[in-house]
């Protein structure tokens, strides 16, 4: 993911707490360069690309918003309140439940910081600022990732050009609209950036980004179009992206939990130098140190036994050795495991921890209520391990097995091509040392991605694809079909009048 002598970026990005419908910062905020007599004059391209690699940064260098909204909202990711801990006035479990509305912080949040993103590189592209033809590539693939969330997440995209001042109201693109206009920056960006295998430089946009985007794109087109179902056609361009992103070098690697470390691998082919310890702590117990990181973990974050059922391996125990397949990881009996913890759990000598209270630390699968928690229900999931560093960076953002999968889901959706997706999903099974399937379906494919991609960003995403994401599961009996989008934040609403709040809200 990365490669031990990265190129990381030094530029801090202030904090925007403005609705990215109305910016109207200060003239210190370096979002907004001040006009000069004949209008908006340009920026630095080397800063504010720079600039623009760190607001992907900042926008995973968290465990809330992107990453809220992408997962807690799913079966994969529980945030129980315990006590008075992780309480936060409902944000996480109005997240679960189905039950948030247009003031929900992670929805405000969100919003702002992906629309932000989207204005920074519209300076950066707008022809004053005189950007070669390589970081005009790089700006239009980030302004297409960004708003590829927001119309993802919001089913709209407010647009403000760079020479707009703060008296323009944003115009807004339908998620049609939308996608056009993210397939024509990529189509545009591909030719001027590097073709970039694995290994040093994945840190920056390249081709094979491009084509992964262009994938996720064309799997979910009929979504954004309003389609019931997907095309052929559109099932071939994402089975020839995924080839092109082969083509570049990529493949399968052995040694699941090896993808997650600082060193490099044949998957990764972009990540962000974000710090992976909001994906370590926030689920890990206060009494779970590592040597350069003694305060421990954070005690909130928790999956649903129901994913953990769907990995090989005895429903009552993670231990090591216990026949489970790799993906769902191990429990030692020395330190931190790996993958799902559950049962009890040992610090670096073997000793069998203890919760704050003196009671054994043993994580159990099952919750009382999203309330009402002790320190010790519900199971972990730990992809990026503490072992590598406590403030370790370097998170994955786009995954060779996640294009993998999406070849064989096209196929199955009636994609053309030499490969058979029952053949591809066995080939990647056996690499994570799990059995082989007779035969793969729609819904068995869903159930792969999660076993291989579980907590990487993607799951609403997925289940939204495959119709599930308006069913029922534990804690979470709300199945209000138009809550597939978020609300429109309310101060969004109220600083642009072009928007339109999503049907339900």
């Amino acid at each position: 993911m990365k490669n031990t002598t990265r190129n990381i970026f030094f530029l801090s990005c202030l904090a925007l707490t403005f609705s990215c419908t109305d910016l109207e910062v200060d003239e210190k905020d370096s979002i907004v360069i001040p006009d000069t007599d004949e209008g908006f004059g340009g920026v630095n391209p080397d800063q504010t690309l720079n600039s623009a690699y760190v607001d992907i940064r900042n926008t995973f260098n968290t465990q809330e918003a992107l990453y809220a909204l992408s997962e807690v909202s799913t079966d994969e990711v529980l945030v129980p309140t315990r006590g008075t801990d992780w309480g936060d006035n409902g944000v996480w479990r109005l997240l679960h439940e189905h039950t948030w509305d247009p003031t929900h912080r992670d929805i405000l949040n969100t919003w702002n910081r992906l629309n932000s993103n989207i204005y920074r590189i519209n300076q950066l592209l707008a022809p004053q600022s005189q950007a070669s033809s390589q970081q005009i590539a790089e700006g239009k693939f980030l302004r297409a990732f960004s708003m590829f969330h927001v119309m993802d997440l919001y089913g709209q995209v407010p647009f403000r050009e760079a020479d707009e001042g703060v008296d323009v109201d944003p115009s807004v693109f339908t998620a049609s609209e939308a996608f056009d206009f993210i397939l024509n920056d990529l189509n545009e960006a591909l030719p001027d950036l590097p073709s970039q295998g694995p290994g040093a430089g994945t840190l920056k946009a390249s081709k094979a980004a491009v084509h992964f985007l262009l994938a996720k794109l064309f799997l979910n087109k009929h979504i954004y179009k309003g389609n019931e179902s997907p095309d052929q056609a559109d099932m071939n361009k994402v089975i020839e992206e995924v080839d092109a992103i082969t083509a570049e070098g990529f493949e399968l690697q052995e040694g699941f939990f090896d993808i997650f470390k600082n060193d490099p691998d044949s998957e990764t082919i972009w990540y962000t130098d974000a710090s992976v310890a909001t994906r370590m702590w926030p689920g890990l117990h206060y009494h779970q140190v590592v040597s350069d990181y003694t305060s421990g973990g954070w005690n909130g974050f928790a999956t649903l036994a129901g994913l953990f059922d769907l990995f090989e391996g005895p429903s009552d125990t993670n231990a090591e050795g216990s026949g489970q397949e790799e993906r769902r990881g191990f429990v030692p009996a020395e330190g931190i495991g790996y993958g799902f913890l559950v049962g009890q759990q040992y610090d670096t000598l073997g000793n069998a921890l203890n919760d704050r209270a003196g009671n054994p630390l043993i994580f159990t699968r099952d919750f009382p209520a999203l309330v009402g928690n002790n320190e010790r229900t519900g199971i972990r999931i730990l992809k990026y391990h503490p072992s590598n560093g406590g403030e370790a960076t370097g998170m994955i953002i786009f995954r060779y097995a996640d294009a993998y999968l999406m070849k064989a889901e096209a196929i199955l959706r009636g994609g053309s091509s030499g490969d058979d997706a029952t053949a591809m999903v066995n080939a990647l099974r056996a690499i994570r040392h799990a059995s082989e399937r007779s035969s793969v379906d729609l819904p068995e494919l869903l159930d792969e991605r999660a076993r291989e991609l579980y907590t990487e960003g993607w799951r609403r995403n997925d289940m939204i694809r495959f119709g599930v994401y308006n069913d029922t599961w534990e804690f979470k009996e709300n199945t209000e079909a138009y809550r597939v989008l978020y609300p429109i934040p309310a101060t969004a609403l109220v600083s642009n009048p072009n928007l339109v709040q999503n049907t339900g809200y």
